[in-house]
């Protein structure tokens, strides 16, 4: 008997629950390494966390998005650099599926667990040839890329626009630059590419992610590879935060008690710990709402074949953008309360306040430009921002 979605879906969270307490007792490995301890990944990998978003037809389980940031969010309460760099390897399983074909059988023809890493800055030289383009330059912040064999890399094509270039792993190199504040286990170092030719076909044009002209759409026509592009990636480099606070949140409640264990009425009188407990669940309770409230309505209007609003979409770009800064505020007020234990290095709360406050410096949880966009768009301007 076939399992259904739901099925599927339900076993990938049991698998990834089930990991960890590992997963949380590898944090000081990950922070020490500056990367996802191999362990981790091999286990993610039985788990089926980097399949949540391939297509059935190269092994993978073909979830929804809902189902992918359920287990990317549990992970993070155990680690925020796992749950980073691993969901983000995981979340282009799903560009790949829109890409033409080919692409997916390079990646994909010999073996299904194939990963890969991204960096999206536009910062190739492009040149166009006969069959495909000449590419050349240095990206950085590509998270998870030692455990990869495969990049997508940013690049403007020359009197055409932004393309995704994806490149075998025979075809750069990754320098260790990644000594950071936080995230430190996301192994976010940089990638070199000196003139290798990328055949057309390994490419994917932002406009088609846009538009979803994609070329994957022809023999992955699921409703599951529909939503845009980048209203997955966004949420791949934010929901971790929710997970990070939910866990920070933990952390507080049980640093509370154990201040009140000889006299628990204490706690009644201390009205600020009180509220700052309340405010922070209510805040990740609303930020994870939100998320499943949005892919919801998405997968609906889907189902019906209706055109997802660009208005809804600028919308829930600008929500996700905000996830970081909310989370800064509830991590923020948390580390507050927290106490002396909280200034040394080994503090775990301080740990998440490091990692979310250090996800703040990636570009798409910066709110400024989707603020701007979005209230535009209410005013009646034009769109200004196609990766939505």
């Amino acid at each position: 008997m076939t399992a259904t979605l739901q099925d599927r879906a339900d076993r990938l969270l049991d698998n990834v629950n089930a990991l960890l307490p590992r997963i949380s007792e590898r944090t000081a490995q990950c922070k020490a390494d500056r990367r996802v301890p191999t362990e981790s990944v091999a286990e993610l990998q039985d788990a089926g966390f980097f399949l949540a978003l391939q297509p059935a037809r190269y092994g993978g389980l073909e979830l929804m998005p809902q189902h992918f940031f359920r287990a990317q969010m549990a992970i993070a309460e155990a680690c925020m650099s796992t749950a980073w760099a691993c969901g983000i390897v995981a979340v282009h399983a799903y560009q790949l599926a829109l890409m033409d074909d080919r692409a997916q059988q390079d990646v994909w023809g010999d073996s299904i667990h194939t990963r890969v890493s991204s960096s999206y800055a536009p910062m190739g030289k492009v040149e166009k040839i006969d069959g495909g383009f000449r590419f050349s330059g240095r990206w950085g912040w590509s998270s998870g890329c030692d455990h990869c064999s495969w990049v997508l890399l940013g690049g403007i094509v020359p009197e055409e626009g932004y393309r995704t270039f994806l490149i075998p792993r025979s075809d750069y190199e990754i320098v260790d630059t990644w000594q950071v504040m936080g995230l430190q286990g996301t192994g976010s170092n940089d990638i070199v590419v000196k003139d290798a030719f990328v055949p057309d076909y390994r490419t994917h044009k932002q406009m088609d992610g846009f538009l979803g002209t994609n070329p994957g759409k022809d023999v992955n026509p699921q409703v599951q590879f529909q939503f845009p592009w980048a209203q997955l990636f966004i949420r791949t480099v934010s929901s971790p935060a929710i997970g990070a606070c939910r866990a920070a949140l933990r952390l507080a409640i049980k640093g509370a008690n154990g201040k009140a264990s000889n006299d628990p009425t204490k706690l009644a009188g201390d009205t600020a710990t009180l509220e700052r407990l309340a405010q922070a669940d209510c805040t990740i309770d609303e930020m994870e709402a939100l998320l499943y409230r949005n892919f919801d309505r998405m997968q609906a209007q889907l189902e019906r074949n209706e055109a997802i609003p660009l208005s809804e979409r600028a919308r829930y770009r600008l929500q996700a953008s905000q996830v970081i800064e909310r989370s800064m505020g509830v991590v923020d007020s948390l580390f507050s309360s927290a106490g002396g234990g909280s200034v040394f290095l080994d503090s775990e709360i301080q740990q998440r306040f490091m990692d979310i406050h250090t996800a703040r410096a990636h570009v798409a949880n910066n709110p400024t430009p989707f603020l701007r966009n979005h209230g535009g768009l209410l005013l009646g301007l034009e769109n200004g921002d196609v990766f939505i």
